[in-house]
């Protein structure tokens, strides 16, 4: 195939510079040049379709007006699909002389960009090479499109979806559906321009071309995301060096350093022109920045399948996820706010509260921390404020708000399941199964070995199993490591607590509040403690899971998410965990007191731990969404400086110029991890702090616009992938509703005061009269200076009363009734609330009829034809004939 090739004078970039361009045409009959190995596609598939006469390469796209000519090759045609960038020195002349003196590396690299190149061209790809020259270092943008045979080869050989009839598009909401029954305006609906079709589809098949709806538009058939996955199964398959040691894939050469970056283009500008167009003129990038990722967007649905059409099923289905969970937030954010406003409304009709700042009555309570320190006794309306600031999370509500929030959980992730039904359907991913993987790069960089593939029959790069599981017994080791690190800093923020809170105890003014002092200081370390941990171990986790060695992409995601997880789930709620269930539990009584490093062990104040819980959950849930926030609109800024600083690109005039500038994509990991944390945080302890939902639905409206904007106009584009639901983290958040319903149960029963107020109405005094002088039990005597009472249901001697084991047993009575009566009706509503919609089975069932009609031989659908016509005939027979007579 000839080569054909010009150049031009084109930028100046920080001086003198040219732009040298390079056309290439390629044919399709691929044959790499390894000298073990070939990838062959036969020339006479191609014949099967009609070419254009415009041009011996197939169907020659045209732009529209929602184009950017800068995502076309020079000829205004040919639709740029994939852009490779690698950057060289300036000066460096790879030729048959210079390639003596060249280093080693650079001449390896080069020779194995252009067998590269060559099995590109070998696989069908049009190329075309834009040079820009600066003062320090050449920039090479390779350009690649595919045309239109090898699109309809690949599509087959990818399972791609065809559409064979078009139908309403359901992507209707319940909200939506809602407000229109009951003739309600809509403020969050919004008419978003070139809505992507919906149809019912089967499996692409290059044979039955006559049968798909549109094929006649060869231009516009496949989607930019489509384009681009096919050429990237064509990278990712080309040969570079040999396939026996795997020398195989754009992203091990990515790995390598031989290209800098590989990336498929954005459709244009994301702003809109600065004169008025026509909203439908809009490119897709565009219509997703002025519809969906700017800020004035807020309360607009998303536009789910403009999303999916321009960044693939995977992000789709993340940013479906995300809608949908902060959405079901918006109940649980009200019916919390409600619970919390009663608890104001309210808290001055609080016996408890109010005998506590009763002028007539006063306990001298005994000091806080040992009299040696210095620390004086004190008076329990000391804590007159706190009470009643611990009344707002401790009362009635609370317990019917936890009760509330674990049925919602377990609805919430049930009907998920059937919104990520609907949405698999609806973008054809329901039957999507992952093909067999091919190795990661970086393993089949560092496998010591080669051995064939016992499913596909290749030689593929091998590490022995049993190293494997030494070293993920390692890496599980520098997991509890890490796990004995993070007790460690609790104990020392515990010690801080003590610390700090001995000099507040001695000073009278501060007396009454030392505790919320302490605890708040405390809370904020701890929050500088867990940010930094949580750093350090996700790239220690990162080089672990690297050094373990796993074969492909996913089992190396799925053990790095588990290794990220366990550890964040304890670093995270560790102290908060240690709040709720052992703080005060270990304290002792007068005269025999515990003590952890000479310092006794810190206790709750007089009005319980829950209110101290409902502070440090605050602090570090709060404190966590406002640094996270502010390093999402941060960092790419800080990246994308630095970014553009190495490449000294300071003018762009071309989009692939311009998209080079951007970040790399990092993907979803840190966005799913981040929102199941939350989801943690407005589950587990939620008894203790109603609001929690509140803060959780203020966030999320916040993080989809700055995700939305990471993706749109931040980062380049990613290659779409294909998904039908959120994958492992679907799992977790089940663990986490589960596991949410134990820890309210145990909340409400150990923690929160409503069981022992409870028992006393019950057995004592219905108006909760004399409740806080039966809480308090007198010092023993002779352990202290002076009479004083502490709170503890214990004798004068130091023995428990027959009360706290009455109590008790309740406690644990509630928790098994608790836990057993809650997760019996989350099964019911699991069972109740199917996981595919009765209207989706109607329609999954007749889309694979359609299927079937399509796909069928013509003699079959003749038989089918003639057997109703038959049927007809028969039936008209029976309608013409006389009716029986009675006596028949």
């Amino acid at each position: 195939m000839p080569r054909l090739g010009h150049y031009s004078e084109k930028y100046e970039l920080n001086g003198p510079q040219t732009s040298k361009s390079k056309d290439t045409y390629g044919s399709f009959n691929a044959r790499d040049d390894d000298d073990d190995s070939e990838f062959i596609i036969q020339r006479d598939q191609l014949n099967e379709v009609d070419r254009s006469p415009s041009s011996e390469h197939g169907i020659i796209m045209a732009p529209t007006l929602a184009d950017d000519k800068g995502t076309y090759f020079r000829d205004g045609k040919r639709k740029i699909d994939f852009v490779l960038v690698y950057e060289e020195p300036i000066g460096e002349v790879f030729n048959t002389q210079a390639a003596q003196k060249a280093s080693k590396k650079a001449y390896k690299h080069e020779a194995w960009r252009k067998k590269f190149m060559s099995n590109l061209r070998k696989a069908g790809l049009d190329m075309e090479e834009e040079v820009v020259e600066s003062e320090k270092k050449t920039i090479h943008f390779v350009k690649l499109s595919a045309p239109w045979t090898v699109l309809i080869n690949y599509a087959e050989e990818l399972c791609m979806r065809a559409p064979l009839q078009a139908h309403p598009n359901p992507s209707v909401n319940w909200s939506e559906q809602l407000l229109r029954t009951f003739r309600i305006p809509n403020a969050m609906y919004e008419d978003v321009p070139n809505k992507p079709l919906d149809y019912y589809t089967c499996a692409f098949k290059k044979s039955k071309l006559d049968k798909f709806l549109g094929v006649d538009n060869q231009d516009e058939y496949f989607t930019s995301t489509q384009r681009a996955r096919i050429v990237y199964e064509i990278l990712e398959t080309a040969v570079y060096g040999k396939r026996r040691r795997a020398q195989i894939g754009i992203d091990r050469l990515v790995e390598e350093g031989v290209y800098n970056a590989a990336f498929p283009l954005h459709d244009g500008l994301y702003q809109k022109p600065p004169h008025y167009v026509v909203p439908e003129s809009l490119n897709n990038r565009q219509i997703l920045y002025e519809y969906w990722a700017r800020w004035g967007k807020w309360h607009k649905y998303q536009p789910l399948d403009h999303i999916r059409e321009y960044f693939g099923e995977k992000i789709g289905i993340y940013f479906a996820w995300l809608g949908f969970y902060t959405g079901w937030l918006l109940p649980a954010a009200i019916v919390g706010l409600i619970v919390f406003m009663y608890g104001v409304f309210t808290i001055n009709f609080d016996p408890v509260s109010n005998e506590v700042c009763s002028p007539n009555v006063s306990y001298k309570m005994c000091p806080r921390c040992d009299e040696k320190y210095g620390c004086a006794y004190w008076y329990l309306s000391d804590i007159c404020l706190y009470s009643k600031l611990t009344y707002l999370f401790d009362h009635p509500g609370t317990v019917f708000y936890a009760i509330f929030v674990s049925f919602w959980a377990v609805t919430f992730l049930e009907y998920w399941k059937r919104k990520s039904a609907s949405l698999a359907h609806h973008w054809d991913c329901m039957d999507f199964e992952e093909e067999e993987e091919r190795p990661r790069p970086e393993f089949a960089a560092k496998a010591p070995s080669v051995e064939r593939n016992p499913i596909t029959g290749v030689k593929e790069p091998f590490f022995p199993t049993p190293l494997r599981y030494k070293r993920m017994a390692a890496g599980i080791g520098a997991l509890f490591l890490m796990l004995a690190l993070i007790i460690i800093f609790i104990v020392a923020v515990i010690i801080y607590r003590v610390l700090v809170s001995i000099p507040l105890f001695q000073s009278k003014t501060f007396r009454g509040v030392a505790s919320p002092i302490a605890s708040s200081t405390g809370a904020c370390v701890n929050l500088i403690f867990i940010m930094a941990l949580g750093r350090v171990y996700e790239t220690l986790a990162l080089r672990l899971t690297q050094w373990e060695m796993h074969r492909t992409q996913t089992d190396f995601e799925n053990n790095l998410t588990f290794k990220v997880f366990i550890f964040q789930f304890v670093n995270f709620y560790s102290s908060i965990f240690y709040i709720a269930f052992f703080k005060g539990r270990f304290v002792g009584y007068p005269g025999h007191y515990q003590h952890l490093l000479g310092l006794r062990n810190e206790d709750c104040n007089g009005s319980g731990c829950l209110s101290e819980l409902a502070q440090q959950l605050a602090i570090i849930m709060v404190g966590k969404q406002i640094i996270n926030n502010a390093q999402e609109i941060l960092v790419p800024k800080l990246k994308a400086w630095w970014h553009k600083k190495k490449t000294k690109m300071e003018v762009r005039t071309t989009r692939w110029e311009e998209d080079y500038q951007l970040i790399e994509n990092e993907g979803l990991f840190q966005e799913y991890l981040e929102m199941v944390l939350q989801f943690g945080f407005i589950t587990i302890f939620v008894a203790a702090f109603p609001l929690a939902p509140l803060f959780a639905l203020l966030n999320n409206w916040v993080e989809i616009r700055l995700d939305a904007q990471k993706f749109v106009c931040e980062t380049r584009r990613t290659v779409a992938e294909r998904a039908q639901n959120i994958g492992v983290w679907f799992t977790i958040l089940q663990f986490v509703a589960h596991l949410a319903v134990i820890s309210n149960a145990f909340l409400i029963a150990f923690t929160s005061e409503f069981l022992p107020k409870l028992v006393y109405m019950y057995e004592f005094n219905w108006n909760l009269e004399g409740y806080v002088n039966f809480t308090l039990a007198l010092a023993p005597n002779g352990t202290l200076a002076q009479e004083c009472r502490y709170q503890d249901f214990r004798d004068s001697e130091g023995n428990h009363t027959m009360f706290y084991w009455h109590l008790l047993a309740v406690r644990l009575g509630f928790v098994i009734i608790f836990e057993h009566l809650v997760l019996t009706v989350c099964r019911m509503i699991d069972i109740m609330v199917p996981d595919i919609p009765k209207t989706l089975e109607v329609k999954i069932k007749r889309e694979r009829y359609l299927a079937k009609q399509a796909l069928a031989d013509s003699e079959t659908i003749m038989k089918v034809a003639q057997r109703r016509d038959d049927e007809d005939d028969d039936d008209d027979a029976g309608a013409l004939s006389p009716p029986p007579d009675d006596d028949d």
